[in-house]
């Protein structure tokens, strides 16, 4: 922490099963139960097609690529992914889903080399092997010392936020929380009595409500407050009045940021009554290379953020965004026609909401506001 100011890195999903799982030191079973490809290392098949050869076994380090230096130079005081991969070795497939992600616990170095502060847990994914592959992937990351929120064995530990202490005395506070419309079954819910993630089925104010409550009654005065969400369609530039409802209401019940994923590619952002609302952040690591069907989309740029906050009022003060590029199954840095495809991009659909986007000396993009 630079004085009263908490920097925070912020990405949307880390997709390390399948295809990536593949390619690292120790893939676990290849074996998929897709319509579309039934062995995972056909994904990496597409991945090189589409770009050329992959090493393999690759280190751990890989997938990151210069992610890992992004984050290593901004230094931020703390890092949050959304993990959309089981860390297990089970094989009770959900019978409800038609993709399952998981990584070998033996890959979870690959997590674990770019030191995640929380790991958020509350999505689509992480049951895909069941309520078995739900306690192994919490013993995993425990095991391993690392932080996650939006998951666990029954609802009070799958609603407790993570705290993440930034100096001074001061926390970060991030409760995670996902919605059915990023595809959670309404059944993965935590009950008293039964694991799950941290569901809310519907973005109403009083729900919104709810879950600023919450961080208040986890929060000491001067603490940074944030609700990471899973929610929406995977694909589409439109936030729902719903959606953008609930996330006002949550700043408005004193709620700091709101860190919004499920969108395999950005979506708008916006700075309400001060404070970062992020719509969708978009994949950050995955194995969609070669996949055909949402190219006007580019979601092969792939945005990490840092997002700069007041630790005494929770107050954004600089957003930077910098674009990175999917290639062989690794993080590169985008070219300066990728950066200034993307920047048009967020620029575009980010002003209807108050917020502009421009390009930064050192190849980032910044994001500020036009409203008081």
């Amino acid at each position: 922490m630079s004085g009263d100011l908490v920097t925070l890195s912020l990405c949307g999903d880390v997709m390390l099963g399948r295809g990536v799982d593949q390619i690292l030191p120790h893939p676990g079973d290849p074996q998929l139960r897709e319509s579309y490809i039934r062995d995972a290392r056909g994904y990496v098949e597409l991945a090189e097609a589409a770009n050329g050869p992959i090493p393999r076994p690759v280190d751990f380090g890989w997938p990151w690529g210069d992610a890992a230096a992004v984050l290593d130079t901004a230094a931020p005081d703390v890092r949050v992914i959304n993990l959309e991969t089981g860390v297990t070795q089970a094989d009770s497939y959900a019978p409800d889903k038609g993709i399952h992600y998981r990584m070998a616990p033996a890959n979870l170095p690959c997590l674990a080399s770019v030191r995640p502060d929380v790991c958020v847990l509350a999505n689509n994914h992480v049951l895909d092997f069941g309520r078995p592959g739900l306690a192994e992937t919490l013993d995993q990351l425990a095991a391993a010392r690392l932080r996650t929120a939006g998951a666990g064995l029954d609802s009070a530990r799958a609603w407790r936020p993570a705290l993440v202490p930034v100096g001074g005395g001061r926390r970060v506070v991030i409760l995670a929380i996902g919605m059915p419309s990023s595809g959670i079954p309404p059944h993965w819910a935590a009950t008293a009595d039964r694991s799950g993630v941290a569901l809310v089925e519907r973005p109403t104010a009083a729900a919104a409500a709810d879950v600023a409550g919450r961080l208040r009654r986890a929060a000491r005065p001067g603490d940074v407050t944030v609700v990471s969400v899973h929610w929406g369609s995977n694909w589409g530039y439109q936030v729902s009045p719903e959606d953008v409802g609930f996330a006002h209401a949550l700043v408005d019940g004193g709620v700091d940021l709101v860190h919004g994923h499920s969108s395999h590619h950005p979506r708008p952002v916006e700075v309400y009554r001060g404070r970062l609302v992020l719509y969708g952040c978009g994949d950050l690591i995955d194995d969609y290379e070669g996949i055909e069907g949402y190219e006007r989309y580019r979601d092969d740029l792939r945005p990490l953020y840092l997002a700069t906050v007041e630790g005494a009022t929770g107050r954004l003060r600089s957003l930077r965004v910098h674009p990175l590029h999917a290639r062989r199954m690794r993080l590169w840095h985008a070219s300066a026609e990728d950066r200034a495809w993307l920047l048009a991009v967020l620029d575009r659909i980010s002003r209807p909401f108050g917020t502009r986007v421009r390009s930064l000396p050192d190849s980032s993009l910044g994001c500020f506001t036009t409203r008081p």
